[in-house]
């Protein structure tokens, strides 16, 4: 191999190390400007793409123990890698893709484990981590928000009995002074 390739093979393999996931997608037909918003969007995700040669990024592949991806490489490939979660990521490609209807989800990997597209866009149809995060604390709270509710509840009406009662004995005591 070329030191070139080889240059390109060790920096693909630190951006594939460094990366819970990857998602190899297919721009073929994209324009320069419509991969340049997706880059954008990308990033604002926590996440970027690269063009990649099939050649390299399948030794760099192989190298990161990802496994032989002889088979699935063909075509104008692109990989998308982040530091953040894989659906967050993947939401941004199922929306651009379905914008334009170019951008072709391959295959993709999360945490060594292959994903393939129909998994992948069930992973884009998920809330983000923010989202799940929330909800769970709202679980959490439901029971604790609950319990308070519960014990102010005879305080509360406790407070109502007498303020009925003392306005009561103000109206009783109002005839009596006439």
């Amino acid at each position: 191999m070329r030191p070139e390739k080889q240059n390109l093979t060790k920096e693909y393999l630190a951006r594939l190390n460094a990366s819970p996931f990857f998602i190899v997608v297919n721009y073929k037909g994209l324009k320069v400007v419509q991969l340049i918003e997706l880059r954008k969007r990308l990033s604002a995700a926590g996440a970027e793409i690269h063009v990649v040669k099939n050649s390299v990024f399948r030794e760099a592949a192989r190298e990161a123990g990802v496994g032989d991806l002889n088979g699935s490489l063909s075509g104008q490939l692109a990989v998308v890698t982040g530091q953040r979660d894989i659906s967050t990521a993947a939401k941004v490609v199922k929306t651009f893709g379905t914008e334009l209807d170019r951008l072709k989800v391959q295959f993709g990997y999360l945490n060594n484990q292959r994903l393939e597209q129909p998994e992948i866009m069930m992973l884009a149809d998920l809330p983000s981590l923010e989202v799940l995060r929330a909800k769970l604390l709202a679980l959490f709270n439901a029971p604790a928000t609950t319990l308070v509710r519960l014990l102010n509840t005879p305080a509360e009406q406790m407070a109502r009995i007498l303020q009925a009662r003392a306005d009561q004995q103000a109206e009783a005591a109002k005839p009596a002074a006439n």
